[in-house]
């Protein structure tokens, strides 16, 4: 006598997507928040044309940055080791720097004008020409 294992019921043709849409649904939402986290690095700048600029006070220091490197302070010549100096000599009773450097100058220079402003208590305002339009 043959033995039949078979149970007579009919195989579950019918699958079930909840447990797979909750699974996808989790990933979606995984990558949505973390994907915020990545560093963007290498985004271009284009920074605004100026229309019309802010009157400038009497109570300021001038650091003037030339295209070949040399820091004016008020007119008067002075290197990168001594800006410091030359700044908290000339900021007396003054409240802000205004920097007038050339397109040519380097993040670096203006760098440096920037700790001898912080080191004097002053506010930078980055001086601009106004757009011909």
């Amino acid at each position: 006598m043959p033995l039949d294992f078979s149970s007579g019921r009919k195989p579950l043709s019918v699958f079930s997507l909840a447990g797979l849409t909750d699974i996808v649904l989790l990933l979606l939402i995984f990558f949505l928040l973390t994907s915020s986290f990545v560093t963007q690095y290498g985004i271009e700048v284009t920074l605004p044309q100026v229309q019309a600029g802010a009157p400038t006070e009497d109570t300021s220091v001038t650091v003037s940055i030339t295209a070949d490197g040399l820091y004016y302070v008020g007119g008067d010549v002075t290197t990168e080791t001594d800006l410091a100096a030359a700044v908290r000599a000339a900021s007396e009773g003054k409240r802000a720097l205004i920097l007038r450097a050339d397109e040519a100058a380097t993040v670096g220079q203006f760098a440096a004008v920037a700790g001898a402003a912080r080191t004097a208590g002053l506010r930078i305002l980055m001086a601009t020409e106004a757009d011909e339009r």
